[in-house]
């Protein structure tokens, strides 16, 4: 696992980069990842919006800060992730601003694909969905905690909607988006936050 973490390291992008990969590959017509479709590239067109907005609109609360200025040590935040993955869009934005405000956290994402290996020890109910973040000791690279692909209410949400309709089509992935708009990223810098304060008691 170790040797599996390093190597994600070394293939990760700070959240800048990480931004400039997925608008390059977009001026070629081309999303990140394995697999290329007219879709993934529509997804990643759209989240490029999405995630243009949120570096201007998302604030991290006091609150956050100052629970992510107290950590007691030093810890590297690495999310896995893709530049289509509409969650990672929502997401991806909120943990770069709340890396930001504490230099006890250095972020650092690595593409899902191009980090297969790592993405096996993460996987949400058998599959590889993202974004997940692995939460590392700075200095050993131990594992200490992750958390991921979705906060709480919008998992409920598509949850609860895949009972009633059966699947999670298109006006499901709509109704997901309002309630990440309605959520101002709250939502994650708490489950974050609270993930974090649980592994230090």
């Amino acid at each position: 696992m170790i040797n599996t973490i390093k190597q994600a390291l070394e293939n990760s992008f700070s959240f800048a980069d990480y931004r400039k990969k997925v608008t390059n590959l977009i001026a070629e017509g081309k999303s990140t990842g394995h697999t290329q479709s007219e879709d993934l590239l529509k997804y990643s067109e759209l989240n490029e919006t999405r995630m243009n907005r949120l570096e201007k609109t998302i604030e991290v609360t006091n609150e956050v800060k100052t629970k992510l200025q107290n950590l007691d040590k030093k810890y590297i935040w690495l999310v896995l992730s893709e530049g289509w993955c509409g969650d990672a869009a929502q997401i991806v934005p909120v943990i770069h601003k709340m890396a930001e405000v504490s230099d006890k956290v250095e972020l650092k994402i690595a593409l899902r694909d191009d980090n297969d290996a790592l993405m096996q020890h993460f996987l949400t109910n058998g599959g590889k969905a993202i974004p997940k973040l692995i939460v590392l000791d700075a200095e050993t690279l131990e594992v200490v905690a992750d958390w991921g692909p979705r906060p709480h209410g919008a998992k409920q949400l598509i949850l609860d909607y895949k009972a009633a309709h059966g699947v999670v089509d298109e006006p499901a992935k709509i109704e997901l988006q309002k309630w990440y708009l309605h959520d101002k990223g709250i939502s994650i810098q708490n489950e974050i936050v609270e993930m974090h304060e649980q592994v230090l008691s």
